[in-house]
């Protein structure tokens, strides 16, 4: 059995050879050596260091794959390049900076070998500032909220997955891909066991906010609820008026000497105006995004691939 492990490599060039060389010494301890690295390069801005590590690892190991990106196309689309190009039997998805350590798969593999389709492992205890946990805390109750998820399953980047699943996932083709929506549509045998999140090894996360938030806003994709909510939200503030301008008739009649209030009248027309404009831009997110998948935005553009013959799955 091949193992694949795929990695989005974004700055990585002082951390992702010893992510690769630990979690190839973990396969081999656990008897899972026969294992390959799909590596993608998410034309990462750092003056082509982590491309010139990348190849120089393709060089020196046989056993190393690597996608070179012509532009940045996100986490996401940088995995489903991966996925791709992934031969394996069995799919681990882990990050280039040593967070997703490699000594936590024998954990993560016992649930596997139960019968899953699919094994997240997640942490109890994050290493990350507490925006960032809070962060990661809104984006959890947005896909218990939007996703089919199993109650009790909780997610993370660190996941083992079989191949029909990838199989299935890999024949989306839209511009905004969201991983966890894409698995949850092949299967809903999935596990998530706890383990251990480890320090950064070197430097920072690479994600800004306004990453952050694009990347969570990928879910809607994968959900009509947001929708659902704007046309509730709206009838609800409806009738809320109806009923409030039935009061100031009543009231008027009973107190004809009542001052109708420019102010409270400025603050309502500001925060129904307001939210009028937060539903048309959620609106305008899907229309946006019917648009970019009528004209076949692509997920990626690959520059160069090493160390493989083929371009991977169509």
């Amino acid at each position: 059995m091949l193992y694949s492990v795929i990695i989005p490599c974004y700055r990585s060039s002082e951390t992702i050879e010893h992510v690769v060389d630990m979690t190839r010494e973990e396969m081999v301890r656990l008897g899972r050596g026969n294992v390959e690295f799909v590596l993608v390069n998410d034309c990462s801005p750092d003056g082509g260091k982590t491309i010139a590590k990348l190849v120089e690892m393709a060089k020196k190991y046989k056993d190393v794959k690597v996608v070179d990106l012509a532009k940045n196309a996100g986490q996401h689309n940088a995995l489903m390049a991966a996925l791709r190009h992934a031969e394996g039997d069995v799919i681990i998805g882990m990050d280039d900076d040593g967070q997703t350590h490699p000594s936590q798969l024998g954990k993560m593999f016992e649930a596997f070998d139960q019968g899953y389709d699919l094994v997240y492992g997640y942490y109890p205890d994050k290493k990350h500032s507490w925006f960032r946990n809070l962060g990661s805390k809104f984006n959890d109750w947005t896909i218990d909220s939007m996703i089919q998820k199993p109650k009790g399953v909780h997610t993370s980047s660190y996941y083992i997955v079989r191949k029909f699943v990838r199989d299935y996932s890999v024949q989306y083709q839209g511009s905004y891909t969201y991983l966890l929506g894409l698995f949850m549509r092949c299967t809903q045998n999935i596990a998530s066991v706890p383990v251990q999140h480890f320090e950064r090894e070197v430097g920072e996360s690479g994600y800004t906010l306004g990453q952050l938030i694009r990347l969570w806003s990928s879910v809607i994709g994968f959900s009509v609820i947001p929708l659902r909510i704007s046309a509730f939200t709206g009838f609800f503030f409806a009738a809320v008026g109806i009923i409030m301008a039935i009061v100031v008739v009543i009231m008027k009649f009973v107190r004809p000497d009542m001052s109708m209030g420019w102010p409270s009248m400025m603050c309502a027309i500001s925060f129904f105006s307001g939210l009028n404009f937060l539903f048309l831009g959620m609106i305008g997110e899907y229309l946006g995004r019917m648009f970019l998948g009528m004209n076949k935005e692509p997920q990626y553009v690959i520059r160069e691939v090493y160390n493989m013959e083929s371009e991977g799955l169509e």
